[in-house]
């Protein structure tokens, strides 16, 4: 197949999670809901059903779950519960909620009575240990999975064996695999792969089983290896941020002949970027690869004297060869603007140029931002 082909089938993927969810429930397959993140998939799909992520949504509007939240929960998480109790998602039969942070705290109790009270999906509580690589951290890490894990199998209504565990990691390691490839290559090969390209391209993954995607996603590398690196003459930039897949934003960078070079993105490579370690214990192995996750906003930092992930982005930048960050800050993020001086500070340090996008799901009207993101452009082509 061509890469323009198999693009367009991530595309529609990811453009449909309603059609995605309809065709595997079609199938007589049960799907469970994923909210955010570093929920154990590997366990889902252990339990022969399919994970399909829940990130909010950039075409519907708050109505509904303005009865469940305040207005200062951002609308990511909103948008969420908004789609859990206007009938999008209703045929999902189960959904884990994930509690990293103090948005999804509340928002798990929200989805939990509203779920009951509505008479939907079973809710499954998810809370991750901060203090997550000493003993008594990964104990708790694994009691919490172990949750997770018999409330999956009541859905399921089988076991969950440690062999079919064993092998949703290698099929999960395979696919983080395939997605680190994609990544560097659509750096190597930005001409074809747009940046609204390439979130199409990693945001289906959050939609479709992993075995299926990364077959399909390894075609795709293999005709990228295929090509000549591309001769890019315009600017590359790391973004960061939880989430930036909106395509009307992602369009802006194509106009102004911005590519991206890698990111630092909850949503995406931050999703991908620790493989599972493939041992006899695979509960363990699953708290040992959240152990392992680091220069995340939203983890503790035991080394917190120092400012190991703002080093961290603004080595990212260097090494991935871009000129420049750009942050996308999601409205009433409180970890996000906390960490900001100090994200800001590394980069200065660093002399890494960056630009602050504040961004939401209702965002409509473009035009700030498209300002902001052409001066950029303009500052970084100069700087060549």
């Amino acid at each position: 197949m061509s890469i323009e082909s198999i693009v367009k089938e991530f595309q529609a993927v990811a453009a449909s999670p309603a059609r995605q969810l309809d065709n595997y429930k079609a199938a007589g397959k049960k799907v469970i809901g994923v909210l955010p993140y570093y929920a154990p998939e590997e366990l889902v799909y252990a339990a022969g059903m399919v994970p399909m992520g829940i990130w909010g949504s950039n075409t519907k509007t708050i109505s509904k779950a303005k009865e469940y939240c305040a207005t200062f929960y951002c609308t990511i998480a909103q948008l969420a519960l908004e789609m859990l109790l206007d009938g999008t998602m209703d045929k999902l039969d189960g959904v884990i909620t994930p509690t990293i942070c103090d948005t999804l705290r509340p928002m798990s109790q929200n989805i939990r009575v509203s779920m009951k009270k509505l008479n939907k999906m079973p809710t499954i509580f998810l809370a991750h240990p901060q203090n997550r690589k000493p003993a008594y951290g990964l104990k708790f890490c694994i009691d919490q999975y172990t949750n997770v894990k018999t409330a999956l199998e009541e859905i399921s209504g089988a076991p969950i064996t440690d062999e079919a565990l064993k092998e949703a990691i290698k099929v999960y390691n395979a696919s983080r695999a395939a997605r680190r490839e994609f990544v560097k290559l659509a750096g190597e090969h930005c001409g074809v792969i747009t940046p609204t390209l390439r979130s199409a391209v990693l945001k289906a993954a959050w939609f479709m089983l992993k075995d299926e995607y990364t077959a399909k996603l390894n075609e795709l590398n293999a005709e990228l290896k295929a090509l000549p690196v591309c001769d890019w003459k315009g600017t590359k930039v790391v973004t960061s941020g939880i989430i930036c897949d909106n395509p009307t934003l992602l369009k802006i960078f194509e106009d102004n002949h911005i590519a991206i070079a890698a990111d630092d993105v909850a949503h995406e490579s931050r999703s991908f970027r620790v493989d599972v370690p493939e041992n006899d214990d695979p509960m363990m192995a699953l708290a040992l690869q959240f152990a392992a996750q680091d220069y995340d906003v939203l983890l503790y930092d035991e080394h917190s004297s120092s400012n190991r992930r703002g080093e961290y982005v603004a080595n990212l930048v260097k090494e991935s060869g871009a000129q420049g960050l750009v942050l996308f800050m999601q409205q009433f993020c409180d970890p996000e603007e906390m960490e900001y001086p100090y994200l800001k500070k590394a980069l200065d340090a660093a002399g890494v140029p960056h630009i602050k996008l504040g961004v939401d799901q209702q965002m409509r009207d473009f035009g700030q931002a498209s300002t902001a993101i052409q001066a950029f452009a303009d500052v970084l082509e100069m700087a060549k």
